[in-house]
């Protein structure tokens, strides 16, 4: 009797168990042995592979948390008036992206252009001797901004993505195509010696992988709480100070984003505009990997009147933020 009982419990666990397993491992094993073409790459074409790449590579998408400052969610709005701005910030929603790709042999040449929906939050006061603010104007505005990018194709395999690899990206340039104010040159003088002059971000190229196009500049490498310093020349067709600042310093997810303000210092007037000089140090100390450093230039009375439309010019450059040296 206790001889059935066993045989009994070792027939009920090889059904319960042991043949439920052996069919999920026939099954698998079928499913492994399917011909590899036809599985559905994640991309059916070059140009959505090469936006894929574009979407997902560190030093592209480090763009997109910095352009965007934030805001604020309250309104206590007055108008026709000056203002005495507090706090200035801008929240930038992306809402539209293209990259129109040229191939030639086993090169591709991309042009990113990004759309924004922005809104510039001024928090701030009427009363000239307020020490707190106590008014938030809003200002909807739009922006568009472009990069290059080139790929290098480096392999021929039915995955699409696994084919390509960037090269090379220049810097991003845009705003709100506004001409009363022009960045024309910026320099950048890195900790180790080198300084960086661009006088054409989407025409200035920087090395996404190394060891390919040799003859372009590295993406700049800095050490953690390394300070950097950078140079703004722009052209305004105003006389007053305009309202230059660098937004620097943030993640993925937009933490440890930092804004500073440029110090002006120098203005000539050529003819009827002036010809004006900032310059702003700043120490990247959060956040190890890729990171961009933006500078958005508008002229004062955006940000001290507050009927006055948005007018932004906007230049970044990619730097990757280490803790150790090479």
């Amino acid at each position: 009797m206790i001889a059935t009982n066993k045989n009994q419990n070792s027939e009920g666990f090889v059904k319960r168990f042991f043949l439920p397993m052996l069919i999920l491992g026939i099954l698998s094993f079928f499913v492994a042995c399917q011909d590899e073409s036809t599985i559905q790459p994640e991309a059916d074409t070059d140009e959505a592979a090469l936006l894929k790449i574009a979407d997902e590579d560190s030093a592209l998408s480090s763009f997109d948390p910095n352009f965007d400052e934030g805001s604020e969610s309250e309104f206590l709005g007055k108008t026709n008036t000056d203002i005495y701005p507090f706090k200035v910030g801008h929240h930038m929603k992306l809402v539209n992206r293209n990259l129109n790709i040229t191939f030639e042999g086993d090169t591709a040449y991309g042009v990113l252009t990004k759309t924004f929906d922005g809104t510039l939050f001024i928090k701030g006061s009427y009363d000239p001797n307020a020490t707190n603010p106590d008014t938030l104007i809003k200002k909807v505005f739009s922006a568009t901004v472009t990069r290059n990018i080139v790929f290098i194709k480096i392999a021929n395999t039915t995955n699409r993505l696994k084919n390509w690899r960037i090269a090379a990206i220049s810097l991003p340039e845009g705003g709100t195509q506004s001409p009363n104010i022009d960045i024309t040159k910026l320099t950048a003088f890195l900790p180790n010696g080198d300084t960086l002059v661009i006088n054409s971000p989407n025409d200035y190229y920087l090395v996404r992988n190394w060891g390919y196009w040799w003859r372009w500049n590295h993406i700049p490498t800095v050490l953690l709480n390394q300070d950097v310093t950078l140079r703004v020349e722009l052209n305004s067709a105003y006389a007053d100070s305009d309202f230059v600042t660098l937004t620097f310093g943030a993640d993925r997810n937009g933490m440890h984003r930092v804004k500073k303000q440029f110090e002006l210092v120098s203005s000539t007037q050529n003819g009827n505009i002036y010809e004006k000089v900032y310059e702003r140090t700043f120490t990247p100390n959060h956040s190890l990997g890729f990171h961009h450093a933006i500078i958005n230039a508008m002229p004062k009375q955006v940000v001290y009147d507050d009927q006055t439309a948005v007018e932004m010019e906007s230049w970044g450059i990619p730097y990757y933020l280490r803790l150790f040296p090479f």
